[in-house]
């Protein structure tokens, strides 16, 4: 066959069967070629019939059982190295969001201030040049964290009240007016609440102060009351709260703002704790708080309380327990604030700690001295590290939660725990009102049994 006569065939046209050799006739014996088409004859088919023959080894799945080996290696090394970092270091963690926008309107502002410090606008019950000024026995604002151990106990322990002189009879309404609140549409006044009425009674000095539990209706008949009216005539009273009158002649004076209540009474009982104090001057303590011993050694401030140990940015100030003068200029600048502000969100501290902040910030502005802060373990030391905090006053002290602490087998009488509850100044409870003291836990052993035996 001449070669003008020969056409190569594809290499899918030939079959096995066909006579034709696969050796060239002229190769060597010991030589093997293999007759490719050229490349331009191959087709589709034939790239994608060797594609399906010939399998990558990178693309077969990693086994299964190779898969476990390496968790049951890795797993416990990752879980071992988690733990020494636990021992050889102290992880300090927290989150918080907060809106930009509403940091842009509520906390980066600085208020101004409407110029309650001037003299002409001072109100003649306060003294503004000791107000701000004067001498003090003893300083209540520590000037550090106290995180550690029971440093803020100590520190707590070192303001001790000045020796007491049998002094004149002082009227009620002369005496330092203790004033807490009790919504009765929300519930009615029992025996968890007569806790905070003995530890009034138990602890702090009858003839110069007065408790005045204010509500926003009368909360008599009730016996429990009724018993305490009786036997402290001129150191309790009961009141029913005048909002409006309360507010007159400040910057909420006939403001629909004065009407703001929430169905957890933080709104409305944040509102009523500064008309209250602008008008009598005194105390506020809230209801679910538990006094431990004298505040005599504060009263010589005006105050509010640091929310917890962690100094939280944007809520670092709580009122829980506050102190301010009859008049005091800082509350007139306070209702100044509310009054130009945005109205309190439902549920909200916007008129608690966030207005105190905004306060702070607006006298340190203007140069005039801030109204102190105290420590955290003053009256709130359940909010705290778990290592130092007061352990949980609703749990059994059997109960591990209450073992992992500095009071780990110190909550007996005489003890470590016992020692602290006599430094500080209150226990605060945060509205736990459906939970009850467990029966020998160490609320009951180290206070109320205490309250008791003071009060006969």
């Amino acid at each position: 066959m001449s070669r003008s006569g020969y056409e190569r065939l594809p290499m899918y046209a030939i079959s096995d069967s066909s006579p034709r050799q696969r050796h060239s006739p002229t190769s060597s014996p010991t030589s093997f070629h293999r007759n490719f088409p050229p490349l331009d004859t191959i087709t589709l088919a034939q790239t994608r019939r060797r594609s399906r023959n010939h399998v990558s080894p990178s693309r077969f799945p990693i086994k299964l059982h190779s898969v476990v080996t390496i968790l049951k290696y890795v797993l416990p090394a990752s879980l071992l190295l988690l733990l020494l970092g636990f021992y050889l270091y102290e992880p300090h963690i927290e989150l918080a969001f907060y809106s930009r926008t509403w940091t842009k309107d509520q906390i980066l502002p600085v208020p101004a201030l409407s110029g309650c410090f001037d003299a002409a606008r001072v109100h003649p019950a306060y003294n503004l040049s000791d107000g701000l000024y004067g001498p003090r026995r003893a300083e209540v604002q520590a000037g550090m964290a106290l995180r550690m151990g029971v440093d803020c106990y100590n520190f707590a322990g070192t303001l001790q009240p000045a020796p007491r002189t049998e002094s004149a009879y002082v009227l009620p309404d002369a005496r330092t007016q203790f004033h807490t609140y009790w919504r009765n549409d929300l519930a009615r006044f029992g025996p968890r609440q007569e806790w905070m009425l003995k530890s009034f009674f138990a602890t702090q000095h009858l003839p110069t102060t007065r408790l005045v539990l204010w509500s926003n209706g009368d909360l008599l008949p009730n016996d429990i009351l009724t018993k305490y009216l009786h036997r402290y005539p001129e150191s309790f009273a009961l009141r029913v709260v005048d909002v409006p009158a309360l507010a007159r002649g400040t910057a909420l004076d006939g403001s629909g703002l004065l009407v703001s209540k929430d169905a957890k009474a933080w709104v409305d009982g944040d509102l009523v704790r500064l008309l209250l104090l602008w008008n009598y001057g005194g105390v506020w303590v809230d209801m679910d708080s538990l006094l431990t011993r004298d505040l005599d050694p504060l009263l010589e401030h005006e105050f509010v309380t640091q929310w917890d140990c962690y100094d939280k940015l944007y809520q670092p100030l709580n009122g829980a327990l506050m102190r301010f003068k009859q008049r005091s200029p800082y509350l007139c600048e306070a209702f100044h604030i509310m009054a130009t502000s945005a109205p309190p969100r439902a549920g909200s501290t916007d008129w608690g700690s966030l207005l105190y902040l905004k306060l702070w910030r607006a006298l340190a502005a203007a140069s005039i001295p801030p109204f102190k802060v105290l420590p955290f373990c003053f009256s709130d030391a359940r909010s705290c590290r778990l290592d130092s905090r007061l352990p949980d006053p609703f749990t059994p002290d059997s109960a591990r939660g209450n073992r992992m602490t500095v009071w780990n087998e110190g909550m007996h009488e005489g003890g470590a725990l016992d020692k602290v509850l006599r430094q500080v100044f209150g226990v605060h409870l945060h509205n736990q009102w459906e939970k009850a003291y467990p029966e020998g836990g160490w609320v009951e052993r180290l206070l109320l049994k205490g309250y008791d035996a003071r009060l006969g």
